[in-house]
């Protein structure tokens, strides 16, 4: 793996290796694009998810995303390859939280995995009534740092 590679959004081989993906999915044929690779939009999706469940673990509310930046595609995802999200939150303001997301592949057929898209998400905590509200204070199960994640929480890297 190329040492760019190695390392992006704080996110190392090692911590990938040794946590859970917030999400693991299987690429199907009903998500493929017109020229029959997987559609970017069925990516981005499930990478919303990832990021919304640990922004949602994080603020202990429901959250809404808001904005997407920095989304880089570096390889694509074939029909049957095995998808992991890996999500961080990496700050946390008084209504906001930003959370970077990385996805990789593995084929059917072996073990090597690439990373395939990485993006950064925005999401506000809301009410009830769909209006930002404070997120509360980190306890020490939910502490932010940068380079470093929730311990106990899946959807994050140690």
């Amino acid at each position: 793996m190329a040492p760019s590679q190695e390392a992006t959004f704080g996110l190392t081989r090692r911590a990938r290796r040794t946590s859970a993906p917030a999400i693991r999915t299987i690429a199907m044929p009903a998500h493929t694009n017109p020229a029959g690779g997987i559609f970017g939009g069925w990516l981005m999706a499930q990478m919303d998810l990832a990021a919304g469940n640990a922004a949602a673990r994080r603020a202990r509310v429901r959250c809404a995303t808001v904005a997407v930046d920095a989304k880089t595609f570096l390889s694509p995802v074939f029909v049957g390859d095995e998808v992991s999200l890996y999500a961080e939150v990496v700050s946390v303001s008084r209504t906001s939280m930003r959370v970077e997301v990385e996805a990789w592949r593995r084929s059917r057929e072996g073990e090597e995995t690439s990373q395939v898209t990485r993006a950064a998400f925005t999401f506000v905590a809301i009410d009830a009534e769909r209006r930002p509200r404070l997120i509360p204070e980190a306890s020490q199960k939910h502490s932010v740092r940068r380079g470093a994640a929730c311990p106990g929480n899946a959807a994050t890297i140690p």
